[in-house]
């Protein structure tokens, strides 16, 4: 009969899948040093999606409330799609700080006279959506990188 241990180990030391253990923990979280992104960005496009209501210019902004609908919903999908599989999503960063962008300006593109109140909503959540997206956008290019330089070195 085999020897059983029951004791627990914090470390992997004298395990023999060790490596090979460590290396698909390190691939799986090798992109969550922005672990802090995802839950911003996903409560930043659930307030684009609802801000119209929130902000009150539902009513007599139609075609901006489609527009903040429409790029909230996206915007919390990729972060929900980020936290669930980042090591596929993180090309998809870079569609993030252009939607950071549009929703920023939005209010002069769309809007004939955007009120203040719409104005600011806008560009804080277009402007923290655009950093967050941005940051990602850098860290799946350094992760990129990262594993580019590891497959030549092997």
């Amino acid at each position: 009969m085999t020897e059983v241990s029951h004791r627990r180990r914090a470390d992997l030391a004298g395990h023999p899948d060790e490596m090979e253990m460590r290396e698909r923990y390190s691939r799986i979280l090798g992109g969550r040093d922005v672990v802090f992104v995802d839950g911003p960005l996903f409560l930043a496009g659930l307030w684009a999606a609802i801000s119209p209501w929130a902000v009150h210019f539902h009513d007599n902004r139609p075609d901006l409330t489609v527009s903040n609908l429409i790029v909230g919903i996206a915007v919390a999908l990729l972060a929900l799609g980020f936290s669930r599989a980042p090591e596929r999503m993180y090309g998809m960063s870079h569609a993030l700080w252009v939607m950071g962008a549009w929703l920023a300006v939005s209010p002069w593109v769309v809007a004939d006279d955007p009120g203040a109140r719409l104005i600011a909503s806008n560009l804080i959540t277009g402007g923290l959506i655009f950093l967050l997206g941005l940051a990602g956008a850098l860290t799946a290019m350094k992760a990129a990188k990262k594993a580019k330089g590891a497959t030549h070195k092997a």
